[in-house]
């Protein structure tokens, strides 16, 4: 199976380890990253969603103009508009990005980041309402006829959009969460499950609880698989750990005495399910697997995606490959130093991995040709 990598679409310089130099949309800069993972092998990048960061339609938009290859995934909350409205959005994006959008939606886990925007729904109601809001994206993206919806939170009579995607039947839809409730909402809606990086152990849970959630909700497919990580690259084993050390340093003299890197996330206490899964993998210990490092996640809290690999390029390749061996089918990196990291990433890990999933498939490719030989002799 192929394996595909998502960077960051960052519209600035800012990281958890230095604060931005910048306006928070600097179009220079985001052109620049976006560029830097274009030229270095990467698929798509993640234009993300704060209640109070940039518009991540209009940078997507803005990239995809000025750009031919690099696909988007455009992060976006229900809270925030109308679906009908929503799916005009993005299918005139991807009439913009000639087909490149992926589209992920973000329930919210954090009630304090909703209700910045207006959103008062518990969170069981807010999974409810982004299950109900991919449907009805879905059918505006597909229907040539009008349609009514009456449901538990949208009603409308006769829509109909003037405007399609490129894609057909229509783009893809990502979804991510660690929740009972996001496993049933993604594994029956969801093209792409999203995960943050945990242990192969506890990620091979998270799958198989996805694909339950899948087949309970009557599909015949499954979601494909995404992972995220934060590596961090060295020359040798050495550097990289030296390197991993002075990392977390920088987080932890970010948030001395408390300080949250963001509004969107608290240093403690997290909401969110995923965020209490990294910091209750991090409390358990520093090192899993391969190339696992849970202190980068610690320092923040648990906040998105936090946990490193850290090792050599050679390393971190074995360590995702560890991981599409489960299944995962994406990798999704950002380093801290975004345009060198990226750079750095795309010249030294992912052809390691392509070239070692091509042999995968022609190993495999080969093992079923020999059977069938046998079968026929």
């Amino acid at each position: 199976m192929p394996v595909e990598f998502l960077g960051i679409g960052g519209t600035n310089d800012g990281s958890e380890t230095r604060p931005r130099s910048g306006a928070s949309f600097d179009k220079d800069y985001t052109l620049r990253l976006a560029r830097a993972h274009e030229d270095h092998g990467w698929d798509r990048v993640l234009f993300a969603y704060g209640s109070g960061t940039p518009d991540p339609a209009q940078a997507a938009a803005f990239v995809a103009s000025r750009l031919d290859r690099l696909q988007i995934l455009l992060a976006h909350r229900p809270n925030v508009s109308y679906p009908t409205f929503a799916a005009k959005t993005f299918a005139t994006l991807d009439r913009i990005s000639d087909g490149r959008l992926t589209v992920h939606f973000i329930t919210g886990g954090t009630d304090h980041e909703q209700q910045r925007e207006g959103d008062y729904l518990t969170k069981d109601d807010r999974y409810s309402r982004t299950r109900e809001y991919i449907e009805i994206v879905k059918r505006a993206w597909t229907s040539r006829e009008p349609f009514d919806h009456d449901g538990e939170h949208y009603r409308f009579a006769d829509f109909v959009s003037d405007v399609f995607p490129v894609q057909q039947p229509r783009p893809n839809v990502s979804f991510g969460g660690s929740s009972p409730a996001a496993y049933r909402a993604g594994g029956a809606e969801a093209d792409i499950f999203c995960l943050w990086g945990e242990p192969l152990a506890e990620t091979a849970q998270q799958i198989e609880a996805v694909k339950q959630a899948a087949r309970d909700a009557g599909r015949a497919d499954v979601p494909r698989f995404q992972v995220a990580f934060r590596p961090i690259l060295g020359a040798t084993e050495e550097l990289a750990w030296e390197k991993a050390h002075a990392t977390v340093d920088r987080i932890r003299s970010r948030t001395a005495g408390g300080r949250s890197l963001t509004r969107r996330h608290s240093l403690t206490s997290p909401e969110n399910t995923g965020s209490q899964r990294l910091l209750e993998i991090a409390n358990r210990g520093e090192r899993f697997d391969r190339a696992l490092w849970t202190p980068t996640a610690a320092a923040t809290g648990g906040a998105g995606n936090s946990n490193a690999l850290v090792g050599t390029p050679e390393t971190v390749a074995q360590a995702l490959l560890d991981y599409y061996d489960l299944g995962v089918e994406i990798i999704s990196a950002r380093g801290y130093d975004m345009v060198d990291d990226t750079i750095d990433f795309g010249r030294h890990v992912i052809p390691i991995v392509r070239e070692e999933v091509a042999k995968r498939d022609r190993d495999r490719a080969g093992g079923h040709v020999g059977e069938l030989t046998a079968v026929d002799a």
